[in-house]
């Protein structure tokens, strides 16, 4: 069945449904499942997305230290803290964006802030 359509009474049970860009996917993905290594292209089939957009997501996550590589296999990160302290950081931003918008927090960015980024 399509991730495109959900049971009828799901759908009745649920007050909202949450979405997730890609990147939050995947990151939720490999922690739930963090007793495995995958490779890019079965992730990408799992969560249907292009194995070329997984690949280059999971080379982003590799470079903040939340995923480990050893070709042709990812994992999500052993390091638990830099884990937590991501997904608090992540909680953060849509805070943020939920209360003032995006084009409101660009006005408000510092240099200060993008090293921090």
């Amino acid at each position: 069945m399509s991730s495109d359509t959900i049971d009828i009474e799901e759908f009745e049970d649920a007050d909202e449904f949450e979405v997730r860009n890609d990147t939050e996917r995947i990151v939720l993905f490999l922690d739930e499942h963090d007793d495995r290594a995958w490779k890019a292209a079965t992730i990408a089939e799992r969560l249907e997305l292009e194995t070329d957009a997984v690949s280059a997501i999971l080379s982003r996550l590799k470079e903040r230290g939340l995923v480990r590589h050893k070709r042709p296999y990812w994992a999500i990160t052993d390091d638990e803290e830099r884990l937590q302290a991501a997904y608090q950081l992540h909680r953060h931003h849509e805070t943020a964006d939920e209360e003032y918008g995006e084009e409101r927090l660009e006005d408000l960015q510092t240099d200060e802030m993008e090293d921090v980024q």
